[in-house]
């Protein structure tokens, strides 16, 4: 199972291609029977989330299952690999300059199969750049047909940082997002002088609010499904443990995750070599006033950096993400390019005032290439690989819904099959896969198979990366936190390194058995190509000014849970 960047497109999503029109959209019944259908699938997982696991499902704890649980993300070994960038910019941003088109052909250039266009919530957006961008982005669908092209939102969540937002086609997509930035966006309601400012405490309870809402319209028929992911979430540090722990509860089917990799990789590309000289991410930030206190600097670990790339959330082993992992919280990591303005590409901002216009006007060609710009195209550097059966913009949402997800930078891999599962007693012989959740009799063993598909040509760099080593990274799932702020989970810790032969060739298979189980735990694992590492096989902080995006490549792949039963 694998991703190629050269591989024909098949045309299965022919029914909503091109066209805001899902010929089902409209279809109360049928999307009432799929919302139906979806949420027997749910309830069925949630039976066997077992009584260790808090915050799932609606935030509390499942009842202990009764007979064999029902394993969540069965392993079939079927599913295919689809990339894709959910944060991408356009001239309909106050600060980015590409058009539509643009950005759309970009991402196909660069191997991706969906992209979601989110530009910034506000005010001159929500009253003017919607209905402009909106038109472009159903025609940017009919003119690259084997490309799934979301509509979104890149939401200022009131009291925090930025998130992507985003729907399927369908009848009532756009007047979702409308409605959802008019009444909860952060700058709209500052405006409004609803909240002190954006990012201010007092707009958590909008957020929770706001959630709820795009939770209501999927139930209620009116969308099949929506997603929330956090963007950059330590980059400033707004986004405090309790206000991610806060989301997820809200709106579990919708609040799922959180770019593991920022955007603005290019921004670290040093003076020398033409870059812009500034911090991966634009991971330069000193905390605000709004910052959670929690994140304080020190000599050796410095929250508001990256770490090879990602985010100080999920790059740390035992660190926040493992935190939320620790208490059984399906949340999952992405990579995003938040692609504004390109790294020596030639065009500059138009003239039109956004303000009043909700447009910056068509972009100037200087003929200069511009070495401060900080990004990269889509796909060029980042992918997010969502694991479905097929190529529609709902299976790819389902995919990313469930966690089914690798987070790659410089196309290291090109897809990883997992299978998990029990070796003996009345485990789930199939085993589950990405995002999954299976069940062991306590003292039983635990098998982890990992089959990698390596690069399978060169990167936008002009290299083939090399996977050089691969972590499985574990911890026990001991219940809900006492304190919403916890950031940390002690007893996580790599349990094994796998080093890849030089000579590998197409894909390596791993394999790691945990016996004589005791205790529910989680699993995740990480891989890197090895150039940039401490004396622990981990990442690397990253140096403001100092860093060739492409000499430091990872993935991160999100978790299983097991459960022990008996």
């Amino acid at each position: 199972m694998g991703h190629g960047h050269d591989h024909p497109h098949d045309h299965d999503h022919t029914e909503v291609a091109g066209s805001w029109r899902d010929p089902e959209a409209g279809d109360r019944l049928s999307v009432s029977r799929r919302r139906f259908l979806a949420g027997a699938v749910a309830a069925g997982a949630a039976a066997g989330l077992g009584s260790t696991v808090a915050g799932l499902g609606q935030g509390v704890a499942a009842a202990a299952p009764k007979g064999r649980p029902t394993p969540v993300n069965p392993w079939t070994g079927t599913n295919r690999f689809l990339a894709g960038d959910h944060h991408i910019h356009t001239q309909f941003s106050p600060d980015a300059q590409y058009e539509v088109e643009t950005q759309v052909s970009k991402a196909a250039e660069y191997g991706l199969d969906w992209m979601v266009v989110t530009d910034h919530g506000g005010t001159a957006h929500q009253k003017y750049s919607i209905d402009q961008v909106t038109p472009r982005i159903e025609a940017s669908r009919e003119a690259h047909r084997d490309l799934l092209v979301y509509q979104g939102l890149e939401w200022n969540i009131p009291g925090a940082e930025h998130a992507t937002v985003f729907l399927p086609p369908g009848a009532n997509s756009v007047e979702i997002l409308r409605a959802f930035e008019a009444g909860y966006d952060g700058s709209v309601l500052a405006d409004q002088k609803k909240v002190v400012r954006s990012t201010s405490g007092d707009g958590e309870p909008f957020a929770l609010e706001a959630l709820r809402y795009l939770d209501q319209q999927v139930r209620g028929g009116r969308a099949e499904i929506a997603l929330m992911f956090a963007n950059h979430p330590a980059r400033r540090g707004i986004d405090s443990p309790h206000e991610i722990r806060n989301w997820r509860d809200a709106a579990p089917e919708v609040a799922v995750g959180m770019e593991g990799a920022p955007g603005h990789q290019a921004a670290g590309i040093p003076l020398d070599m033409r870059g812009p000289g500034k911090a991966r991410g634009y991971y330069d930030f000193a905390p605000t006033e709004d910052s959670f206190p929690g994140y304080a600097p020190s000599a050796t670990e410095n929250p508001y950096r990256t770490y090879g790339g990602f985010d100080w959330m999920t790059a740390k082993v035992g660190g926040l993400w493992d935190s939320l992992l620790a208490e059984g919280r399906p949340w999952w990591v992405t990579s995003t390019s938040d692609s504004h303005q390109v790294w020596l590409d030639t065009l500059e901002p138009g003239e039109q005032p956004y303000a009043t216009t909700g447009s910056r006007g068509t972009p100037i060609d200087t003929g200069v290439q511009q070495t401060g710009y900080g990004d990269f195209w889509p796909g060029y550097y980042s992918s997010t690989l969502v694991a479905a059966q097929r190529r529609t913009y709902v299976s790819v949402m389902r995919g990313l819904q469930a966690g089914q997800v690798i987070a790659v930078h410089g196309r290291l891999i090109e897809g990883m099959d997992v299978r998990v599962r029990a070796t003996r007693g009345d485990g789930d012989a199939r085993g589950v896969t990405l995002g999954g959740r299976t069940h062991v009799q306590r003292g039983g063993d635990v098998q982890v198979e990992l089959t990698i598909e390596l690069a399978a040509g060169p990167n936008a760099a002009g290299m083939v990366p090399k996977l050089a080593k691969v972590d499985l990274i574990s911890g026990p799932v001991t219940g809900a936190a006492a304190d919403r702020d916890t950031l940390s989970a002690p007893q996580t810790s790599v349990v094994e390194t796998f080093e890849v032969p030089a000579g590998a060739r197409k894909r390596v298979r791993l394999e790691h058995t945990f016996r004589n189980v005791q205790q529910s735990f989680y699993l995740r694992v990480r891989g890197s190509d090895g150039n940039q590492l401490d004396s622990a096989g981990n990442p690397l902080i990253d140096v403001a000014g100092a860093e060739d995006p492409f000499a430091d490549l990872w993935f991160y792949a999100n978790p299983v849970f097991v459960d022990v039963l008996g």
